[in-house]
């Protein structure tokens, strides 16, 4: 199976998800995204984010996130 991607880098969280809403919504509910992120912060702000959104974070070992679509 294929999963979509995005290493974001040290892109700082405010940018970070509002590029990864943009990401999350071409793809279709159900979907896996795996998400890297070298920000200190994101380890707060994604899970948060997840639950904000509705979205499934199914795991987070930083730098990695992985977010089930909703």
């Amino acid at each position: 199976m294929t999963m979509d991607e995005w290493d974001a880098g040290d892109m700082g969280c405010g940018d970070l998800l509002i590029e990864l809403r943009r990401r999350l919504a071409a793809l279709d509910s159900g979907r896996s995204f795996r998400l890297v992120t070298l920000d200190p912060g994101a380890i707060e702000d994604v899970p948060a984010w997840c639950r904000l959104t509705g979205h499934t974070l199914v795991r987070a070992d930083p730098p990695t996130f992985i977010i089930e679509v909703r």
